[in-house]
């Protein structure tokens, strides 16, 4: 440790606050005069008209998800999001953003969705001089506003890859012209509507056949491996066929790659005719998901057999169908290779900024 800095426990560099009321999620309002600050991703959750509810900042304080392990630094008046979050006030002697930058640099365990603040109290910060905490801020401030820029400008590529794809699909199903024609998708597929055993029958030891409830499972075109089993079978999907998530979130598809599996209510199974091929009718869906209607009810939306049978699907003979399908195979594999290359390209902007991090706060910065 470089001279002059100490090591202080992390429940010694924080001091005690007052929570206001902490608003549940599902109270949240789109608009407001008062921001919600809780643990997700997005810096501003939801926002409160509720004056009495405001948390008064006073000093620059840190904001962490006992949940997420997310972390933020605030220096305005906000209100509390309910559950998982945590008010952290570093004493006097701490810079509150040198506090928040040392807190991600902290090698937490990831506990999935359980609590992490406990494994937080645990750990110990190094601590040095203020005026040096003050110059080591400036240095990592500059150097994230250039990798956040960095990684703004790839996620920009990005989705500008994922989109070219959706564009193309788009632009092909939406071109009904000479030699097309307009069918219900009943009339060129068999719709099976899943149905679940009773859970009796569900284990993980791989007896009878694989089971599927909804769409946890789905991959990027072919089902993951399955974790259950079901010894009673309701109703099957057979190999080849897609399977569409009918509850929310309704309509994303996927294909089935086993011989055969038991589908539940949260899933159908869509055999193609001889009419159509399967992967023109794949990317027709892919494309249709967004126009897909369900029914609303009091806990999912979901889709039913009959609305799924009537979709309409444009359709041309097989020769143009395979035409299609292997345009939009040449492109998917171009777009996952761009998708890929950027996704590296994020991947190694993290590990960047961990680097930085660790260098600051061995006080090699």
């Amino acid at each position: 440790m470089k001279q002059g800095w100490e090591i202080k426990n992390f429940e010694d560099c924080i001091v005690k606050v007052r929570n206001t009321t902490k608003i549940p999620k599902k109270k949240f309002l789109n608009d407001g005069a008062y921001p919600i600050i809780s643990q997700e991703n997005e810096f501003i959750n939801g926002y409160w008209d509720n004056e009495d509810d405001i948390f008064r900042v006073e000093k620059p304080l840190v904001i962490f998800g006992d949940h997420t392990k997310k972390v933020k630094y605030v220096d305005f008046n906000f209100v509390m999001g309910a559950d998982g979050i945590k008010v952290l006030q570093p004493i006097d002697d701490i810079n509150a953003r040198f506090f928040f930058y040392q807190i991600q640099s902290l090698p937490i365990e990831d506990l999935g969705y359980a609590r992490h603040f406990r494994l937080l109290k645990k750990q110990y910060l190094s601590i040095p001089p203020l005026d040096e905490q003050k110059r080591i801020v400036a240095k990592l401030d500059e150097c994230f506003e250039a990798i956040d820029k960095a990684r703004a400008n790839v996620e920009k590529n990005l989705n500008n890859a994922k989109e070219l794809f959706q564009s193309q699909l788009n632009e092909i199903f939406s071109q009904i012209g000479d030699g097309w024609v307009e069918k219900k998708l009943g009339e060129v597929a068999e719709v099976i509507a899943g149905q679940s055993p009773k859970g009796k029958y569900y284990n993980d030891k791989g007896v009878g056949l694989p089971f599927y409830q909804g769409k946890k499972l789905f991959g990027e075109k072919h089902l993951d491996e399955p974790n259950t089993w079901s010894s009673v079978t309701t109703k099957e999907s057979y190999a080849g066929d897609i399977v569409m998530s009918v509850r929310a979130p309704v309509g994303d598809v996927n294909f089935n790659y086993h011989k055969k599996i038991c589908i539940g209510r949260g899933l159908a199974g869509i055999r193609a005719g001889e009419t159509v091929n399967k992967d023109y009718l794949f990317y027709f869906l892919i494309h249709h998901k967004n126009k897909i209607v369900g029914n609303t009810g009091a806990v999912f939306n979901s889709i039913n057999k009959t609305q799924i049978s009537n979709i309409i699907i444009p359709m041309v003979d097989l020769a143009q169908q395979n035409a299609i399908v292997n345009q939009l195979d040449d492109l998917k594999s171009q777009t996952q290779s761009l998708e890929s290359n950027y996704q590296q390209e994020l991947d190694a902007l993290d590990e960047l900024k961990k680097s930085i991090l660790q260098k600051a706060f061995n006080g090699e910065l």
